[in-house]
């Protein structure tokens, strides 16, 4: 930090959420923060608002009562009057409805938000300093005291900032806070490491261990991001692996061995923690529509228990460490 004329310059960074009493990410209980932006484009992201850097409007079009308060005090022209075939209309009586153009960048004045009587908008996006993001971490000492916790940044992806990141989680050491980042992998290797360096434990995701099934899922392949897992191993970072599992995706037993075959050089390696098997979820649908997004998975892609089972027997032949973490 610098200070000009007495007052102090700070990093500041772009979350959209602050998530507490968390028991999933990271030892103990921990405060969550969700960074915007994210490298990857997963079918199954059930952080839709964190994908885009920008501020996103959110809108619940089923509790809107057209009465057109944001319209008149957005200053972007981003909410406005349609008929009902969606044309644009400058008559605000009966058949007009209020919609969202999305074409249209929001400034994140929140005037909208504010104005909303039936909080049907929300602004994706808030931008925050080290100091303030502190204040909130802070708040919870006695808890991560009590339970071994801490915090744990996440996103999006926490390495499309990762100066701030790397400011935030020096702070937290200094305090004594145990830290944490969940990553999908994908970043600069300068980026990752400066983050990694303040960093206690690294969730590091494996998507697919297979390159061009990783690009079809995710708009990536993973070369970087193995190469990186590796790195941050050799260099003695503590890494859990995170393995989101997707019925016909990700699933399948072969993939799960080629997994266990790269990772196995590493299992003697003390800073190698073990892997979490997190299973298919549907949380975060809503918010696809809220942003005006299709959702492309419409089958049931949920991994049944006893196929998370037996993908843990497979993971316990290579005496690896494994855990099914279920929210």
């Amino acid at each position: 930090m610098s200070t000009e004329m007495g007052s102090i310059l700070e990093r500041k960074a772009r979350i959209f959420n602050v998530q507490k009493y968390s028991i999933y990410d990271g030892p103990g209980i921990r405060t969550l923060i969700f960074f915007k932006g994210c490298p990857l484009r997963c079918k199954w992201c059930s952080n839709p608002e964190g994908l885009e850097r920008k501020y996103q409007v959110m809108f619940m079009e089923d509790l809107c009562i057209h009465c057109g308060s944001c319209i008149s005090v957005c200053p972007e022209k981003i909410h406005y009057w349609a008929d009902p075939d969606g044309k644009l209309s400058n008559h605000s009586g009966g058949g007009p409805r209020h919609k969202v153009n999305r074409k249209m960048d929001c400034r994140g004045c929140r005037k909208c938000e504010a104005a909303c009587p039936k909080k049907a908008l929300s602004i994706a996006g808030m931008d925050k300093t080290v100091s303030e993001v502190l204040e909130i971490i802070q708040q919870d000492t006695l808890f991560y005291l009590s339970s071994g916790g801490g915090v744990t940044l996440g996103g999006g992806e926490v390495t499309s900032q990762p100066e701030f990141a790397a400011n935030l989680l020096m702070e937290c050491k200094q305090m004594g806070v145990h830290t944490a980042i969940e990553t999908c992998g994908y970043a600069k290797r300068d980026a990752l490491l400066m983050v990694a360096r303040f960093t206690d434990l690294i969730l590091f995701d494996i998507k697919n261990i297979d390159a061009d099934r990783h690009y079809e899922l995710t708009g990536v392949r993973n070369e970087r991001i193995l190469d990186n897992l590796t790195e941050l191993i050799h260099r003695g970072f503590n890494v859990k692996i995170r393995m989101p599992l997707i019925r016909g995706m990700n699933d399948s037993i072969d993939v799960i061995r080629r997994t266990m075959e790269f990772l196995l050089p590493f299992k003697n390696f003390k800073n190698f923690q073990g892997i979490d098997l997190l299973p298919y979820h549907k949380l975060g649908i809503n918010k696809y529509t809220q942003l005006d997004l299709k959702y492309t998975i419409t089958d049931d892609v949920s991994v049944k228990a006893e196929e998370l089972d037996r993908i843990a027997e497979v993971i316990q032949e290579y005496s690896l460490n494994v855990k099914i973490v279920k929210h």
